[in-house]
């Protein structure tokens, strides 16, 4: 017999739970077919968190988690066995070929991403920028290949990294728009880590526009902000990327 929720839910039908575990947080979004009903975001996924989600959103029939951390080992029993869950692995199938020569050890966020990015922007030559603990660089051709990328520190690290590998050197919080000289330490550090980012984006986008002519190019992550001077034409802000391609993973793999 359905329950009282399921009678009264007004989000009934096939829905998919779609949970990106980052390095600084987890992510869960409910989604009805291609659109997002529900976001949640915590400091870490628990199995509290998955039996909450459960409750609220009884058509919830798949389930996909991509994570860049390990995930306990009884988290299949987190979920019920009417439910298809996807836990993205070495022999998971992508909507998207690669000539990644290390795929086993790239990222599922890096994945996701080209995955949204090439269904977003189809036969496109598409590089992801993700800013978020790590700031990652991925591009997709147009004609589906993704061909690699690059990684280097985030924001948060690199105020870190100054304040952890030396003596006196303050732990300090990132501003939106930093001076160019500083005249403090305080602001030399806010300088020498916004501005230098910054420029590292500037410099790596056109890098890239110097060999794709009509390259399109994806803010996202969680630091994204920083760089919403940068949108232009051919440059898109999409905030839940990640996400997204997870979703597109999971509807690909349920196909077959």
């Amino acid at each position: 017999m359905p329950t009282f929720a399921q009678i009264f839910n007004p989000f009934r039908g096939h829905m998919n739970l779609v949970i990106d575990v980052g390095n600084s947080f987890a992510k869960a979004s409910v989604f009805e077919k291609d659109r997002i009903i529900f976001t949640e975001q915590h400091a870490d996924f628990d199995r509290a968190m998955a039996e909450n989600l459960l409750v609220r959103f009884p058509g919830i029939r798949s389930c996909i988690i991509g994570s860049v951390r390990d995930l306990p080992d009884d988290i299949g029993e987190w979920f019920p066995a009417y439910l298809h869950l996807l836990i993205p692995g070495p022999y998971t199938k992508y909507p998207v070929q690669h000539r990644y020569r290390t795929f086993n050890t790239l990222g599922i966020d890096r994945i996701a991403a080209v995955v949204a990015a090439s269904h977003l922007f189809p036969a496109k030559d598409v590089l992801v920028i993700e800013a978020g603990t790590c700031i990652t660089y991925d591009l997709i051709d147009a004609g589906g290949t993704y061909q690699g990328g690059s990684i280097s520190p985030g924001i948060r690290l690199r105020f870190k990294a100054l304040h952890t590998f030396t003596d006196k050197l303050p732990l300090i919080q990132a501003i939106a728009e930093a001076p160019l000289t500083g005249d403090t330490t305080e602001a030399s550090i806010q300088s020498g880590v916004i501005n230098g980012v910054k420029a590292e984006v500037e410099g790596i986008m056109a890098r890239y526009l110097d060999r794709y002519e009509n390259l399109t190019i994806i803010l996202s992550g969680g630091d994204s902000h920083y760089f919403d001077k940068m949108l232009k034409n051919n440059i898109f802000a999409v905030p839940n990327i990640v996400l997204t391609g997870l979703n597109l993973i999971l509807a690909f793999n349920d196909k077959k």
